[in-house]
């Protein structure tokens, strides 16, 4: 009961404390609130603080359990994944699934080398197409400046013919 006493005790101070204006604070004498507080302690029974030890190992005890069990699980499942992969079906699943792969490989070279040849064979024809393209074109070249030469000489020529004309017709005048 001495407890409930103090716990009454304290409430008194709470209640006759100097109050700080304009707020819900007071002020306390921290020595004699402190002292009472420790006499409460005393005062407890050795059970509260028997439960609160028992909570604690509760605690512990729940985490070292939960620890535990799922270690138990992890080794569980590791046996288990040996137990299937050592299964004869896995293993033909293994078997069957290296076949695909190698022939997917085998698959995969062969469309690369025809890409490859088909890819050879366009270009080569390009090549050839634009081989043919560039002397024809050099050959209209050489064609259109031929006739070009050949009207500048005959228009040179008779530029020529028409100031030789003129020239002697100036040489007549007197």
């Amino acid at each position: 009961m001495e407890v409930i006493k103090l716990l009454e005790y304290l409430q008194e101070l709470l209640d006759t404390s100097s109050k700080i204006p304009m707020t819900n604070k007071v002020v306390v004498k921290y020595d004699e609130f402190n002292e009472v507080i420790e006499q409460i302690i005393n005062y407890l029974p050795d059970e509260f603080k028997k439960a609160q030890w028992i909570c604690e190992e509760k605690e512990r005890i729940l985490k070292e359990a939960t620890e535990h069990a799922e270690l138990i699980q992890k080794e569980s499942i590791d046996i288990i994944r040996k137990r299937v992969n050592n299964h004869d079906y896995v293993k033909e699943a293994h078997i069957k699934a290296e076949e695909i792969v190698s022939a997917a490989q085998r698959n995969a070279k062969t469309i690369k080398y025809t890409a490859r040849d088909y890819a050879n064979e366009i270009m080569t024809g390009i090549q050839n197409e634009i081989t043919e393209k560039e002397k024809i074109m050099l050959n209209n070249i050489k064609k259109e400046c031929e006739n070009f030469i050949l009207a500048i000489e005959k228009d040179v020529a008779e530029t020529n013919a028409v100031l030789k004309k003129n020239i002697e017709e100036l040489r007549k005048i007197k």
